[in-house]
């Protein structure tokens, strides 16, 4: 159990880490970033920095002697720095829920195999491969590269007048997944934290909306029924004890149907903190940042009771130039991420409301 005044380790220096390091300050808590150079808003709310590739052996071992653990704000950590670290130091989660789920298809069979349902998937490799899968799954379906993918990137929608040489081409002739399309009702997703004994806590299920591919607002109480919140819930609760997991995670959903006929079909895994829970911040006793911290120390968990109801919006390119309007408007919880540069598709911060 780390005490006030110990080091925790960030791998990653973007929002997410910067957030963390936040909610580290009150608990007496002291952050470490290490990220390679770029820009790194992490660093300004910092105890320590370290600026080095993620395969400088060296500079992970240094890094590695002055924390007490390590965690990580991004999935895509290379296997062997987490094995580095990992002989040298803690670190929370472990690298199995980064095996599971940097992979797409380790990670579907992973979900498949706990008898959660998911879109019906085939492994692709070759131009060939993709022509069967298409033939097995239909059109229109999904290509997705195995690794690397996120906020839309390594995807391709298989069209009825898609070329598949083109697809194959488009995602770079990497190891993929071809998906089965779902045509739902929504997206949602549950944020949960599971700590070192075991314990696990579930946030309410908050609905998403994406635009180009981004998560572009999240609302809560999502309009699903509380059957399907409560196998959410117990579907984030399964995943969370198979892979042993320690700290915060997201399991994103689409919701099939209405009423009794709704019914859930899990999309992906997170092994982090989550754009779709930023809400905590403001809209729940602990936020979600809070409770990562508090998990890979080995502190008790905090209340993951919901405050109101929710409107988060994020921040996308030139949008948080209107920062001055933002502020000014009474209510609005306005969160800026202290990035140099915004860019069209980048996410600048984030702006909640919450009705009591």
């Amino acid at each position: 159990m780390l005490k006030p005044g110990q080091m925790i380790g960030i791998l990653g220096g973007g929002q997410l880490a910067r957030m963390m390091a936040l909610a580290a300050a009150p608990l007496g808590l002291k952050c470490h970033i290490y990220a390679p150079e770029g820009d790194n808003p992490a660093f300004d709310v910092a105890a320590a920095k370290t600026i080095a590739p993620y395969e400088d052996h060296a500079a992970l071992e240094r890094f590695a002697r002055a924390v007490d653990v390590v965690t990580y704000e991004f999935e895509n950590v290379p296997a062997k720095t987490a094995e580095i670290l990992s002989s040298l130091v803690d670190v929370l989660p472990q690298p199995r829920a980064l095996e599971t789920t940097q992979d797409r298809l380790i990670e579907k069979r992973f979900i498949r195999d706990l008898g959660l349902a998911v879109p019906e998937f085939v492994a692709v490799d070759s131009s060939d491969s993709l022509s069967k899968a298409v033939a097995q799954l239909g059109r229109p379906s999904v290509l997705k590269t195995r690794r690397f993918g996120y906020d839309g990137k390594g995807q391709v929608i298989i069209k009825p007048e898609t070329n598949l040489d083109e697809a194959w081409a488009g995602i770079g002739e990497s190891p993929a997944i071809l998906e089965q399309f779902i045509p739902f009702e929504r997206e949602v997703s549950v944020i949960a934290a599971r700590n070192v004994s075991g314990e696990v806590v579930t946030y309410d299920v908050c609905e998403n909306r994406h635009a180009h591919h981004i998560l572009a607002e999240t609302t809560l109480p999502a309009r699903i029924s509380a059957m399907t919140e409560q196998a959410a819930k117990d579907a984030a609760s399964r995943i969370g004890a198979a892979l042993n997991y320690v700290g915060v995670f997201a399991v994103e959903f689409f919701v099939g149907g209405s009423g009794s006929e709704e019914r859930l079909l899990v999309n992906e895994i997170a092994p982090r903190v989550h754009n779709s829970g930023h809400w905590t911040i403001d809209g729940a006793e602990t936020s979600q940042f809070e409770q990562h911290i508090r998990a890979i120390s080995g502190w008790p968990l905090g209340s993951v009771k919901r405050i109101g109801r929710i409107e988060m919006r994020n921040l996308i390119g030139a949008e948080s130039d209107r920062w001055h309007d933002l502020v000014a408007e009474p209510g609005l919880h306005v969160h800026l991420y202290g990035k140099a540069e915004s860019r069209a598709g980048r996410k600048m911060g984030h702006v909640t409301r919450v009705t009591i």
